[in-house]
């Protein structure tokens, strides 16, 4: 009896479940990050059917960052009131229904095509506001504080999961069968990944395969693992919790880098795909593969960041050097896209342009801070004031660029744009945010 008993003490293990759920964020990561370049890959051979020019252009891949920008703080609000699980599943089947109308735009009268493109952008952008606060909230719940760095750091390589899986396919989609399918086939797929999300994804304390021995390795570590729910019935946006962040000068600095850190994705996201089919001469077909290298490099760069700040953790270095190496050191590599400017050959544009992905994603791990400093009933909304600020970059970035070309008629000044932002996202870390530390509310939430 007694070894028998041994046995099964031996035998019980700690389950593995986060990382299941880790691999539910990439996913849909993934598709919702595909779903805001399809119009990059699809730009080309629209502009040139329906007569969209560069600056609409900029305005259309700007569309979705408008309303991205206004919806941050409700999309906070609705997080931590309704639950992360919730509100990101609802909202990943509405945008995917909202990019599969995308692919009927063309039908429609010659004079509403940009407006109603626009508009239906636009729409995304405010269904799609959850996703970067969702994936931090569910990620604070799921994963204590010495793995959040890696655990964030893999769930943005989503955006190089989505150019190494996604963008090829799409460019495919646009050379055999025309722009219109890559709307329909993304907007398609991520409607069944809504229904796969709505059956799979739980919070900590309800999921069915979580043991007790995960649980209490949640715990101990940090993570939330009841998922805020403890403040939902009372949580609303107060100008108390505003104040606590836009008062803060380390906020202040962290928001300027996500700014810079996003305007190097914006460009990626949007002009980059089209600087190397009108920039470079190459088709669209060859666009898809070329794009692979550097997506490969970013997402090396991004476990690679949340693994050195993770390992710089564990050895006892402060949250401050911990988080402000990789992110420092990745903006700086990135800025190499200045490089191209001062080159013809294909090869090394590709290679620069690999490096600078590489150092967006070393940089990516600043992430991990919005669960590091924020209260844990505020998660959600740190995490929409944070993506608010480096998504008006992405209202700003594609329109320059737009403006630049249309001026110019090259990407040099663009290129020098986006440059300057690695450089000024670099020092806002050194400058400015200080040691990085946990906010301190002045109300106990439990009063709240």
């Amino acid at each position: 009896m007694k070894d028998q008993t041994l046995d099964l003490a031996v035998v019980e293990k700690r389950s593995r479940v986060r990382y299941g759920t880790l691999a539910m964020l990439v996913i849909a990561s993934a598709v919702a990050l595909a779903d805001r370049a399809n119009l990059s890959i699809a730009g080309s051979a629209m502009s040139a059917e329906l007569g969209i020019s560069p600056i609409q252009l900029g305005y259309l891949f700007s569309a979705f960052s408008w309303a991205y920008v206004l919806a941050q703080l409700p999309a906070g609000w609705l997080l931590d009131r309704f639950g992360a699980i919730r509100v990101y599943g609802l909202a990943l089947c509405i945008w995917s229904a909202i990019t599969l109308a995308q692919g009927f735009i063309g039908l429609g009268p010659t004079g509403w095509v940009v407006a109603g493109l626009f508009a239906l952008r636009f729409l995304m952008g405010l269904v799609e506001a959850p996703l970067s606060p969702g994936n931090s909230s569910i990620t604070a719940s799921w994963f204590p504080v010495s793995e959040r760095g890696t655990a964030t750091s893999v769930y943005n390589s989503a955006q190089y999961v989505a150019v190494l899986v996604f963008v090829p396919f799409m460019g495919i989609l646009v050379h055999k069968a025309g722009w219109e399918w890559v709307f329909w086939v993304m907007g398609g797929l991520g409607v069944v990944l809504a229904g796969v999300w709505a059956k799979t994804m739980h919070t900590p304390m309800q999921h069915p395969g979580v043991n007790a021995l995960e649980l209490e390795h949640l715990r101990e570590g940090g993570a939330n693992v009841e998922g805020g729910s403890a403040q939902r019935q009372n949580s609303r946006i107060r100008l108390v919790d505003l104040k606590l962040f836009l008062g803060s000068r380390q906020m202040l600095g962290i928001y300027l880098g996500q700014y810079c850190l996003t305007s190097m994705q914006y460009f990626f996201l949007t002009w980059f795909p089209i600087y190397l089919v009108k920039g470079r001469g190459m088709n669209i077909v060859d666009v898809g593969f070329v794009a692979m290298l550097p997506a490969i490099a970013g997402f090396i760069g991004g476990i690679l960041g949340g693994m050195l700040s993770d390992g710089l953790t564990r050895k006892g270095y402060s949250l401050s050097i911990a988080r402000k190496v990789p992110f420092v050191t990745g903006l700086l590599l990135s800025s190499s896209v200045l490089f191209c400017n001062f080159v013809d050959s294909t090869y090394v544009i590709v290679g620069l342009m690999t490096l600078a992905l590489f150092g967006k994603g070393l940089a990516a791990v600043n992430f991990a801070l919005v669960a590091d400093t924020a209260p844990r009933h505020l998660v959600g909304l740190a995490g929409g004031l944070f993506n608010l600020f480096g998504s008006i970059s992405g209202i700003v970035t594609p329109i320059v660029i737009g403006y630049a070309l249309q001026a110019t008629g090259s990407f040099t000044q663009a290129l020098w744009f986006v440059a300057a932002h690695g450089l000024i996202g670099a020092l806002s870390y050194l400058l400015i945010v200080g040691k990085i530390h946990p906010l301190a509310h002045p109300i106990n939430p439990r009063r709240m």
